[in-house]
């Protein structure tokens, strides 16, 4: 049977694997990446770590498996490298999709009539530019797909696929080509930028590999996840890591925009191939699994994230305690940065155990308030909600999902769908598969009936929304800020 080899890069590690036609995914690899936060909003990633563990990582899972037939690259999206093309060297550190360091950049380029936000590269690009000291020209841009690609092809690709171009903010209407108008006015050079391919197809041969399999995808994670749950011609699927990403197949016209709508929902590029883009829809919830980690870490409530369901289970309700799951913000629908989170409804007889049901219970409603953003935007029924992430190993969660938005919950086969997406993209990217036969091997690992009345959910619902009004506009200048 043909394989895979998927390379996942995510924001925090790297991981290898070989993916076959059924998506079985085996002979996995992973290592933690470094991650520098020199000061308060700065993050920062070392490209030529990772262009090492990949190349590193690649090699086990191959001598492991035996030989593959092609691979597939998917990345965090929006983490920028500048880099040296004539040395392969960065000429500073990889700004990663989180780094906040060009906030300031953003809001000075709005009153120039350009909406950027600073977890997009552009600013990004910007930065690194300017500390550099050299001419543009003599440079050149990579997100993390482009910059591996670069390196498995022997530095002769480089490239990006639309659904990564599209989310750099230098995209014109339908990620088709790079934008004349914000090149020039953030003072970059076209011949920094990478050719734009599909997401699909033949682009070059990975000749760093052993057997030098051709590379036949590059796509950003949340679409690779997608497409890993085997959402296809439609579909949602939601991931709950550290934030919590949902993604929705909706394909259609070209959208009239590629920054927020008004909804809270952004328009994607779900994949592309033979030179045919189809769309879909993202949202966004800041936090969801760093709750759990604050809990265990910050609060020391739990020793576990596996302890967080003990708890929960140990009561028959949080007995009118909430929380309203907003470290740092809160996402779609509305995109209030100086939200803040908060605990309700604690009394004296409160104890730690409805304190963990109640954020397992909060990361829930903002789960169900991206899935009611998705239908107000799209206006459709969403049948069912397929789940991958860390958290879907939590079965209250997964329960408390689907009673919330009243919804049957889907628990992905493999708890990294990314990394599976990768590799049958891949395939299908190569002629191995074709796209129905990707539809037709899902196969949910456990499924989650709603168990709550509709009267009992909509009460539920109409006390989380008076919730999230408590905690908006927390610090009013961060609320402000619309990017």
């Amino acid at each position: 049977m043909v394989k895979a080899l998927a390379i996942d890069v995510g924001s925090t590690s790297v991981r290898t694997a070989l993916v076959n036609a059924k998506g079985v995914v085996s002979n996995v690899q992973q290592a933690p990446l470094s991650v520098r936060t020199p000061s308060p909003g700065e993050v920062e990633l070392d490209a030529v770590e990772i262009k090492n563990l990949v190349l590193t990582l690649a090699g086990r899972t191959i001598d492991e498996g035996g030989e593959c037939d092609v691979v597939g690259i998917t990345n965090q999206r929006a983490t920028t490298i500048v880099f040296d093309p004539e040395t392969g060297e960065p000429v500073g550190p990889s700004l990663s999709w989180q780094d906040l360091r060009t906030v300031i950049d953003c809001l000075v380029l709005q009153g120039q009539g350009l909406r950027l936000a600073p977890n997009q590269s552009a600013t990004k690009i910007k930065w690194l530019l300017e500390h550099s000291n050299r001419p543009a020209h003599e440079l050149k841009f990579a997100t993390i797909e482009t910059w591996i690609a670069w390196h498995l092809s022997g530095r002769s690709l480089h490239i990006t696929d639309r659904s990564n171009a599209a989310v750099t903010g230098l995209v014109n209407i339908g990620a088709q080509g790079w934008d004349a108008k914000s090149i020039a006015l953030l003072g970059l050079d076209s011949s920094m930028l990478p050719r734009i391919v599909d997401t699909m197809g033949r682009h070059g041969v990975a000749s760093a590999l052993q057997g030098s399999p051709a590379i036949t995808a590059l796509v950003g994670d949340q679409p690779s996840s997608l497409f890993g749950q085997c959402c296809v011609t439609s579909g949602v699927k939601i991931t709950f890591g550290t934030g919590a990403m949902l993604d929705m197949v909706f394909d259609g016209e070209t959208p009239s925009t590629m920054t927020p709508l008004d909804s809270g929902c952004f328009p994607i590029v779900a994949r592309s191939s033979n030179g045919v883009t189809t769309w879909g829809i993202e949202a966004i919830a800041l936090a969801a699994g760093s709750c759990i980690e604050w809990l265990r870490d910050g609060l020391g409530l739990i020793k576990s994230a596996g302890q967080s369901e003990e708890l929960a289970r140990s009561i028959p309700s949080s007995e009118g305690v909430w929380f309203v799951p907003a470290l740092s913000g809160l996402g779609t629908p509305r995109w209030d940065f100086g939200a803040r989170g908060g605990f309700f409804g604690l009394s004296r007889g409160s104890t730690k155990a409805h304190m963990v049901r109640a954020v397992l219970e909060g990361i829930a409603h903002r789960g169900a308030d991206l899935v009611e953003a998705a239908q107000r935007e799209t206006g459709a029924v969403i049948p069912e909600i397929r789940v991958d992430g860390g958290m879907t190993a939590n079965t209250f969660f997964n329960q408390s999902l689907a009673d919330v938005t009243g919804i049957p919950v889907t628990v992905s086969p493999e708890r990294e769908a990314t990394t599976r997406g990768a590799g049958l993209m891949a395939l299908v990217g190569a002629g191995h598969m074709s796209l129905s036969d990707v539809e037709g091997i899902w196969a949910p690992k456990d499924v989650y009936w709603p168990s709550l009345g509709e009267e009992e959910r909509t009460s539920r619902r109409a006390t989380w929304a008076s919730m999230i009004q408590r905690v908006e506009g927390t610090i009013p200048e961060l609320s402000s800020v619309a990017f």
